[in-house]
Protein backbone atom coordinates (compact mmCIF):
# COMPACT_ATOMS: atom_id res chain seq x y z
CA UNK A 1 0.00 0.00 0.00
CA UNK A 2 1.37 3.41 -0.70
CA UNK A 3 1.82 5.98 1.66
CA UNK A 4 1.28 9.85 1.76
CA UNK A 5 3.24 11.36 4.75
CA UNK A 6 2.90 14.80 5.41
CA UNK A 7 6.46 16.63 6.37
CA UNK A 8 6.53 19.47 8.53
CA UNK A 9 9.72 21.71 8.89
CA UNK A 10 9.93 23.24 12.32
CA UNK A 11 12.15 26.16 13.15
CA UNK A 12 11.24 26.97 16.72
CA UNK A 13 7.19 26.84 17.84
CA UNK A 14 6.16 27.41 14.34
CA UNK A 15 5.86 25.26 11.00
CA UNK A 16 8.18 26.86 8.03
CA UNK A 17 7.94 26.76 4.17
CA UNK A 18 10.89 27.99 2.19
CA UNK A 19 12.32 27.44 -1.85
CA UNK A 20 15.28 24.88 -2.33
CA UNK A 21 15.66 25.18 1.74
CA UNK A 22 15.57 28.57 1.94
CA UNK A 23 13.58 31.68 2.32
CA UNK A 24 11.58 30.21 5.08
CA UNK A 25 7.73 31.85 5.82
CA UNK A 26 5.99 30.83 8.39
CA UNK A 27 2.94 28.68 8.02
CA UNK A 28 1.28 27.70 11.50
CA UNK A 29 1.03 25.58 14.52
CA UNK A 30 2.70 22.25 14.25
CA UNK A 31 0.83 20.67 16.43
CA UNK A 32 -2.77 21.81 15.07
CA UNK A 33 -1.99 21.02 11.37
CA UNK A 34 -0.64 17.24 12.41
CA UNK A 35 -3.53 16.79 13.93
CA UNK A 36 -5.82 17.68 11.30
CA UNK A 37 -3.55 15.87 9.17
CA UNK A 38 -4.19 12.92 10.85
CA UNK A 39 -7.91 13.18 10.44
CA UNK A 40 -7.57 13.48 6.91
CA UNK A 41 -6.32 10.98 6.41
CA UNK A 42 -2.19 11.21 7.10
CA UNK A 43 -0.46 7.95 6.84
CA UNK A 44 2.26 9.12 8.71
CA UNK A 45 4.17 12.55 9.70
CA UNK A 46 7.37 13.58 9.33
CA UNK A 47 9.10 16.12 11.41
CA UNK A 48 12.09 18.11 10.00
CA UNK A 49 13.63 20.43 12.23
CA UNK A 50 14.92 23.16 10.25
CA UNK A 51 17.98 24.50 12.35
CA UNK A 52 18.82 22.02 14.53
CA UNK A 53 22.16 21.14 12.60
CA UNK A 54 22.64 25.14 12.53
CA UNK A 55 22.88 25.18 16.03
CA UNK A 56 23.36 21.42 17.06
CA UNK A 57 20.60 20.72 18.91
CA UNK A 58 16.64 19.31 18.14
CA UNK A 59 13.97 20.72 18.93
CA UNK A 60 11.15 19.03 18.51
CA UNK A 61 11.23 16.84 21.26
CA UNK A 62 8.34 18.61 23.02
CA UNK A 63 6.15 19.56 19.69
CA UNK A 64 6.71 15.31 19.20
CA UNK A 65 5.34 15.03 23.06
CA UNK A 66 2.13 17.19 22.03
CA UNK A 67 1.32 15.32 18.92
CA UNK A 68 1.63 11.82 19.69
CA UNK A 69 -1.14 11.91 21.98
CA UNK A 70 -3.30 13.15 19.85
CA UNK A 71 -2.49 10.94 16.23
CA UNK A 72 -2.79 7.19 15.75
CA UNK A 73 -0.36 6.71 13.22
CA UNK A 74 4.07 6.90 13.04
CA UNK A 75 5.57 10.09 13.54
CA UNK A 76 9.16 9.99 12.05
CA UNK A 77 11.73 12.98 13.69
CA UNK A 78 14.78 14.13 12.14
CA UNK A 79 17.29 16.91 12.55
CA UNK A 80 19.94 17.27 14.97
CA UNK A 81 19.97 13.34 15.61
CA UNK A 82 23.34 12.61 16.88
CA UNK A 83 23.49 9.73 18.98
CA UNK A 84 22.12 6.49 20.46
CA UNK A 85 20.92 8.67 23.59
CA UNK A 86 19.28 11.31 20.56
CA UNK A 87 17.18 8.53 19.23
CA UNK A 88 16.50 6.80 22.93
CA UNK A 89 14.82 10.79 23.42
CA UNK A 90 12.99 10.99 20.30
CA UNK A 91 11.44 7.40 21.01
CA UNK A 92 10.34 8.59 24.20
CA UNK A 93 9.12 11.82 23.26
CA UNK A 94 6.53 9.44 21.25
CA UNK A 95 8.32 9.17 17.85
CA UNK A 96 7.86 6.06 15.85
CA UNK A 97 11.22 6.63 13.61
CA UNK A 98 14.30 8.63 13.22
CA UNK A 99 15.79 9.89 10.29
CA UNK A 100 19.61 10.70 10.17
CA UNK A 101 21.47 12.27 7.44
CA UNK A 102 24.35 14.88 8.98
CA UNK A 103 25.69 12.26 11.71
CA UNK A 104 24.67 9.34 9.18
CA UNK A 105 27.35 10.73 6.65
CA UNK A 106 30.01 11.90 9.21
CA UNK A 107 29.62 9.09 11.35
CA UNK A 108 27.97 5.78 9.19
CA UNK A 109 28.93 3.47 12.43
CA UNK A 110 25.74 5.34 13.63
CA UNK A 111 23.15 3.53 11.43
CA UNK A 112 24.72 0.23 12.02
CA UNK A 113 24.79 0.71 15.80
CA UNK A 114 20.77 2.39 15.54
CA UNK A 115 19.60 -0.20 13.74
CA UNK A 116 21.11 -3.25 15.96
CA UNK A 117 19.65 -1.60 19.15
CA UNK A 118 16.06 -0.48 17.75
CA UNK A 119 15.28 -1.96 14.80
CA UNK A 120 15.96 -1.06 11.12
CA UNK A 121 12.17 -0.17 11.08
CA UNK A 122 13.05 2.48 13.21
CA UNK A 123 15.71 3.95 11.50
CA UNK A 124 15.51 5.85 8.31
CA UNK A 125 18.26 7.50 6.39
CA UNK A 126 17.19 10.64 5.15
CA UNK A 127 19.10 12.21 1.71
CA UNK A 128 19.33 15.58 0.54
CA UNK A 129 20.00 15.66 -3.01
CA UNK A 130 21.61 18.34 -5.29
CA UNK A 131 22.67 18.18 -8.77
CA UNK A 132 25.59 18.98 -10.08
CA UNK A 133 27.25 18.59 -13.41
CA UNK A 134 24.45 16.19 -14.21
CA UNK A 135 25.40 14.18 -10.99
CA UNK A 136 23.79 13.86 -7.64
CA UNK A 137 25.16 14.50 -4.68
CA UNK A 138 24.78 13.90 -0.96
CA UNK A 139 24.20 18.18 1.09
CA UNK A 140 24.23 17.92 4.55
CA UNK A 141 23.04 20.30 7.07
CA UNK A 142 19.68 20.77 6.10
CA UNK A 143 20.89 21.56 2.53
CA UNK A 144 23.56 23.87 3.47
CA UNK A 145 27.05 21.97 2.79
CA UNK A 146 28.21 19.59 0.27
CA UNK A 147 29.97 16.74 0.94
CA UNK A 148 30.59 15.64 -2.42
CA UNK A 149 29.52 12.11 -2.00
CA UNK A 150 27.07 10.62 -4.46
CA UNK A 151 23.61 9.64 -4.02
CA UNK A 152 23.57 6.52 -5.49
CA UNK A 153 26.52 5.22 -3.87
CA UNK A 154 25.88 6.48 -0.53
CA UNK A 155 22.04 4.86 -0.60
CA UNK A 156 23.40 1.29 -1.51
CA UNK A 157 26.05 2.23 1.37
CA UNK A 158 23.87 2.90 3.83
CA UNK A 159 21.34 -0.01 3.07
CA UNK A 160 23.76 -2.25 4.15
CA UNK A 161 24.44 -0.97 7.50
CA UNK A 162 20.55 -2.27 8.35
CA UNK A 163 18.35 1.15 7.61
CA UNK A 164 14.81 0.31 6.98
CA UNK A 165 14.16 3.49 4.39
CA UNK A 166 15.30 6.32 2.96
CA UNK A 167 13.41 9.54 2.97
CA UNK A 168 15.04 11.40 -0.39
CA UNK A 169 14.56 15.16 -0.75
CA UNK A 170 15.54 17.38 -3.73
CA UNK A 171 16.87 20.93 -2.88
CA UNK A 172 16.60 21.50 -6.26
CA UNK A 173 12.85 20.72 -6.03
CA UNK A 174 11.70 22.18 -2.78
CA UNK A 175 8.85 24.07 -2.56
CA UNK A 176 8.70 24.77 -6.60
CA UNK A 177 5.97 23.08 -7.21
CA UNK A 178 7.79 21.80 -10.68
CA UNK A 179 7.20 18.13 -9.66
CA UNK A 180 9.32 15.32 -8.31
CA UNK A 181 12.61 14.51 -9.44
CA UNK A 182 11.64 11.35 -10.87
CA UNK A 183 14.70 10.48 -12.37
CA UNK A 184 16.66 10.56 -8.85
CA UNK A 185 13.63 8.55 -7.31
CA UNK A 186 13.51 6.29 -9.76
CA UNK A 187 17.21 5.37 -9.95
CA UNK A 188 17.23 5.19 -6.12
CA UNK A 189 14.15 3.48 -5.84
CA UNK A 190 15.08 0.91 -8.54
CA UNK A 191 18.65 0.05 -6.45
CA UNK A 192 16.97 -0.23 -3.47
CA UNK A 193 15.58 -2.92 -1.25
CA UNK A 194 14.16 -0.94 1.17
CA UNK A 195 10.79 1.82 0.62
CA UNK A 196 11.91 4.70 -0.33
CA UNK A 197 10.34 7.99 0.15
CA UNK A 198 9.74 11.03 -2.44
CA UNK A 199 9.90 13.91 -1.11
CA UNK A 200 10.11 18.12 -2.58
CA UNK A 201 8.82 19.34 -5.46
CA UNK A 202 5.17 18.63 -5.66
CA UNK A 203 2.52 20.81 -6.98
CA UNK A 204 -0.29 18.84 -8.19
CA UNK A 205 -2.08 15.50 -8.00
CA UNK A 206 -0.52 13.72 -11.15
CA UNK A 207 2.87 14.75 -9.39
CA UNK A 208 2.09 12.44 -6.57
CA UNK A 209 0.72 9.71 -9.42
CA UNK A 210 4.05 10.16 -11.38
CA UNK A 211 6.25 9.80 -8.04
CA UNK A 212 4.50 6.53 -7.22
CA UNK A 213 4.58 5.08 -10.68
CA UNK A 214 7.12 6.19 -13.01
CA UNK A 215 9.29 6.92 -9.98
CA UNK A 216 8.52 3.57 -7.97
CA UNK A 217 8.85 5.10 -4.95
CA UNK A 218 6.86 3.13 -2.01
CA UNK A 219 5.42 6.43 -0.47
CA UNK A 220 5.31 10.35 -1.21
CA UNK A 221 5.70 13.31 1.27
CA UNK A 222 5.02 16.86 0.92
CA UNK A 223 4.67 20.09 2.33
CA UNK A 224 3.55 22.80 0.53
CA UNK A 225 0.28 21.18 -1.79
CA UNK A 226 -0.89 20.72 1.99
CA UNK A 227 0.38 23.25 3.88
CA UNK A 228 -1.38 26.45 1.99
CA UNK A 229 -4.74 23.88 1.64
CA UNK A 230 -5.29 23.76 5.38
CA UNK A 231 -3.59 27.34 6.03
CA UNK A 232 -6.83 28.76 5.03
CA UNK A 233 -8.81 26.36 6.65
CA UNK A 234 -7.04 27.51 10.21
CA UNK A 235 -7.56 31.23 9.48
CA UNK A 236 -11.11 31.23 9.82
CA UNK A 237 -11.50 28.50 12.32
CA UNK A 238 -9.61 30.69 15.07
CA UNK A 239 -10.08 34.06 16.02
CA UNK A 240 -7.18 36.39 15.84
CA UNK A 241 -6.73 36.22 19.66
CA UNK A 242 -6.38 32.75 19.48
CA UNK A 243 -3.94 32.37 16.70
CA UNK A 244 -1.19 34.51 17.38
CA UNK A 245 1.88 33.16 17.67
CA UNK A 246 5.10 34.70 18.56
CA UNK A 247 7.98 35.12 15.79
CA UNK A 248 11.22 37.26 16.14
CA UNK A 249 9.62 39.17 18.88
CA UNK A 250 5.98 40.30 17.56
CA UNK A 251 2.96 38.30 17.15
CA UNK A 252 1.68 37.40 13.58
CA UNK A 253 -1.48 35.07 12.35
CA UNK A 254 -1.31 31.96 12.63
CA UNK A 255 -0.05 31.57 8.87
CA UNK A 256 1.72 34.00 7.02
CA UNK A 257 -0.18 32.94 3.81
CA UNK A 258 -0.47 36.43 2.62
CA UNK A 259 2.66 35.62 0.22
CA UNK A 260 0.54 33.04 -1.16
CA UNK A 261 -2.20 34.88 -2.23
CA UNK A 262 0.18 37.54 -3.60
CA UNK A 263 2.41 35.31 -6.02
CA UNK A 264 4.16 33.82 -3.10
CA UNK A 265 6.37 36.65 -2.66
CA UNK A 266 7.99 37.58 -5.31
CA UNK A 267 8.91 33.65 -6.33
CA UNK A 268 7.04 33.27 -9.75
CA UNK A 269 8.22 30.22 -10.37
CA UNK A 270 6.56 28.45 -7.36
CA UNK A 271 3.60 26.43 -9.11
CA UNK A 272 1.97 24.53 -6.39
CA UNK A 273 -1.62 23.68 -6.31
CA UNK A 274 -3.00 23.34 -2.80
CA UNK A 275 -5.43 20.45 -2.44
CA UNK A 276 -5.86 18.36 0.84
CA UNK A 277 -4.91 14.93 1.44
CA UNK A 278 -8.18 13.31 0.97
CA UNK A 279 -8.68 14.51 -2.68
CA UNK A 280 -5.17 13.46 -3.60
CA UNK A 281 -5.61 10.12 -2.06
CA UNK A 282 -9.36 9.79 -4.08
CA UNK A 283 -7.15 10.97 -7.06
CA UNK A 284 -4.83 8.15 -6.91
CA UNK A 285 -7.10 5.89 -6.10
CA UNK A 286 -9.04 6.44 -8.73
CA UNK A 287 -6.08 5.90 -10.91
CA UNK A 288 -5.69 2.28 -9.26
CA UNK A 289 -2.85 2.96 -6.79
CA UNK A 290 -3.64 1.18 -3.67
CA UNK A 291 -3.80 3.83 -0.89
CA UNK A 292 -5.75 3.90 2.68
CA UNK A 293 -9.14 5.81 2.08
CA UNK A 294 -10.70 7.48 5.61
Amino acid sequence: MKRIIPRLDIKGPNIVKGLCYDGYRVIGRPEKFAELYYKEGADELFFQDAVASLYERNNLLDIVSLTAGKVMIPITVSGGIRSIEDIENALKAGADKVAINTEAIKNPKLLELAARKFGSQCIVLSIEAKKTNNKYEAWIDYGRQPTGIDVYKWANQAESYGVGEIYLSSIDKDGTGEGYDIDLINEVSTNANIPVIASSGAGNKDDFFRALKKGNADAVSAASVFHYHYSSIFRNQYNSDSTKILRMGKHIDIGNVEFIRNGYGGFSSIQVEPNSIKEIKKFLFQKKVDVRIV
